[in-house]
């Protein structure tokens, strides 16, 4: 093999919170095969570089995790620097493992360049800790999407037994996400936060209850959006603190 793959993390949105490893591979690059929700100007570092879209989003026609991890290899036969750019972060629900096991078994070099996941990024906007001393040591992250075939996957367990939970790919789902977690003992007063855009101008944030979330998911606009719940959220929103970016619903009304 010619080349090396580099699964790269382009971070929420923002470009200027991609890292700085992260942006001297992308100008090094000969070819990037790029997800739907890298920023352009992300994408833009690597002038040098073909670009290739390969986007994946919820719902929608994406392209087959097969075909990307057979272009990650013949790309490595022919260029040195290859790039795989993902949003967030490639480890957490961006399906690298899958290309990892593919370029092993083809004897391909690669790279993981760690980026800023959706869930830290929401936290920032709203300035709150997803944990806290005495109140949140234990935060999961989830998803209650699933492909076809994958074994049932029961996110629900994860969140009810967390202090704090942010679920990815779950604002089209939130009333489904609602009723379960009610229906398995959750209180419907725990608090939530839907953060659509995290990191970008056009982020919005809105703040309610688990009853409240599948009206509250309504008034989202497409972008993508991670759910937050626990009560981190109630004790941060307290504090004498200018508030976030977005719409905000006032929780404290309802504390």
């Amino acid at each position: 093999m010619k080349g090396r793959v580099y699964l790269i993390g382009a971070g929420p949105g923002a470009p200027d919170l991609l890292t700085l490893r992260a942006a001297e591979i992308l100008k090094r690059a000969d070819v990037v095969f790029y997800d739907s929700l890298v920023h352009p100007q992300t994408l833009a570092l690597a002038g040098n570089a073909t670009r290739i879209p390969v986007g994946k989003r919820s719902g929608r026609r994406s392209t087959a995790q097969k075909f990307i991890n057979k272009r990650l290899i013949d790309a490595a036969r022919v260029h040195a620097v290859v790039v795989r750019l993902k949003g967030g972060d490639p480890l957490l629900f961006g399906r690298a493992q899958e290309e990892i096991d593919a370029l092993r078994r083809a004897g391909v070099e690669f790279e993981v360049v760690p980026g800023v996941t959706a869930a830290t990024a929401a936290a920032a906007e709203l300035g709150v800790s997803l944990t806290r001393r005495g109140l949140s040591r234990h935060v999961a992250f989830v998803t209650p999407r699933a492909a076809d075939g994958e074994r049932s996957n029961d996110w629900a367990a994860s969140v009810l037994a967390a202090d704090t939970a942010v679920i990815y790919m779950g604002a089209g789902l939130a009333e489904a996400i609602s009723a379960e977690l009610i229906e398995r003992g959750k209180l419907g007063t725990t608090p939530v936060a839907l953060v659509e855009n995290a990191s970008l101008p056009e982020r919005r944030v809105l703040l309610g209850t688990l009853a409240e979330l599948p009206a509250l998911a309504l008034k989202t606009e497409g972008g993508p959006t991670v759910l937050l719940f626990g009560e981190v959220l109630k004790a941060a929103l307290t504090l004498a603190s200018p508030a976030p970016a977005g719409e905000i619903e006032d929780l404290l009304k309802r504390a």
